[in-house]
């Protein structure tokens, strides 16, 4: 028994990494994180991350008032 207990339909199935940026940069994707260093409970830097990737035109589209969502 190997240490991979995938289904079968996905045992074969391979991605490009080409291919996944394309889907992310064209839906966009939404990063958050927290990190929080600590000693004896007192909580001395806290970290906070929130990024958003996506493609400009992805951006433009979905913003209101763009005209076909061109980037002026």
């Amino acid at each position: 028994m190997s240490g991979y207990d995938l289904a079968p339909e996905l045992r074969q199935h391979e991605v490009a990494l080409v291919d996944l940026l394309d889907r992310v940069l064209a839906g966009g994707v939404v990063i958050a994180g927290e990190i929080t260093l600590s000693i004896a409970d007192v909580d001395l830097v806290r970290i906070s991350l929130r990024a958003l990737i996506a493609s400009v035109s992805s951006l433009a589209a979905d913003e209101p008032g763009a005209a076909g969502g061109a980037v002026p």
